[in-house]
């Protein structure tokens, strides 16, 4: 009869089996990101940079137009150029390998999530973490850039065919609990769903104004053809929100004590600069978003761990 050794070490490899066979069909974007570890670093912020990559791509595409007006065309091609049906959307890759996109310092194994269970951590045990850059003054995984693009995008047709963002929402939010988030990572990440939101409020923005506040729309049809009438802003849709640093994730039964204790090791940080781990505002965004079925997480923020 096996005994005890051998049972846990068939049930070991069994585990690190099924995460294996799970992270084939998950996306990178859906690995998690770290703004807690090294937050007290200093990261050049990447606006510009991204911002120049976005207007790039939409002046190409309303350049090379042809034919009638077509809105959900303009839309996929946004997609397909910055976007893309691979693991990671072309923006996001091209941030995490240029040089001209800074990154905070944090080994891809040496996060907030290394040398916990693989039974709470699961994929992202095996695979690690994103890069974390600054954006529009907030740190940011670089997996958000993805799901503002390609997410984003999913969230916009949805409203097309419902005419309503609480049922887009709803979808959104069943990914995130399901094989692109918390089945697979232990993690349901409030930042992944303000994400694909603004990334549906970006495709709208191309053809509507006022989705940006006293903002015009970015593209308007004349003479036959898309024109530029304003540029794309990554300031207009990211905000404290999209930071897992202050908008902390919601974590499940497994993975919960342990992040919890995690979480408080970084209080010494806290102390240092208690500024940095605060949201401004917030009452505003509470109401911006409160049809995305966000989960409270106040208690697992470090103004409210180290208090």
């Amino acid at each position: 009869m096996p005994g005890p050794d051998s049972r846990n070490g068939r049930i070991s490899a069994a585990v690190r089996f099924a995460a294996c066979l799970l992270a084939l069909c998950v996306p990178v974007s859906a690995y998690e990101t770290d703004q807690i570890s090294n937050r007290l670093e200093p990261v050049r912020d990447s606006t510009a940079v991204l911002n120049r990559e976005v207007n790039l791509a939409l002046q190409s595409i309303a350049d090379d137009w042809r034919g009638p007006r077509n809105d959900k065309r303009f839309v996929r091609k946004v997609y397909r150029k910055i976007g893309g049906i691979h693991w990671v959307d072309k923006l996001e890759r091209w941030a995490m390998k240029s040089d001209e996109v800074d990154k905070l310092a944090t080994p891809r194994y040496a996060s907030i999530y290394s040398g916990h269970p693989i039974t709470a951590t699961r994929v992202t045990r095996l695979f690690g973490i994103g890069a974390t850059i600054k954006v529009n003054g907030h740190l940011i995984g670089s997996d958000k850039i993805g799901h503002f693009l390609s997410q984003g995008k999913k969230f916009y047709f949805r409203w097309l065919r419902s005419g309503s963002e609480a049922d887009a929402a709803k979808r959104s939010a069943f990914t995130e609990r399901a094989i692109f988030g918390q089945k697979t990572t232990g993690s349901y990440s409030n930042a992944d769903l303000v994400a694909n939101y603004e990334g549906h409020r970006f495709y709208r923005s191309l053809f509507e104004d006022g989705i940006v506040a006293e903002k015009k729309a970015i593209l308007r049809w004349q003479d036959g053809r898309y024109r530029i009438q304003r540029p794309f802003d990554f300031a207009d849709h990211i905000n404290a929100y999209w930071d897992e640093g202050l908008h902390i994730n919601h974590y499940d039964r497994l993975l919960y004590p342990h992040m919890q204790r995690r979480l408080k090791s970084f209080c010494g940080d806290f102390e240092k600069n208690p500024r940095l781990y605060g949201i401004e505002n917030e009452d505003a965004l509470i109401r911006k978003y409160r049809h995305l079925q966000l989960r409270d997480t106040t208690e697992l923020r470090l103004d409210h761990l180290c208090r």
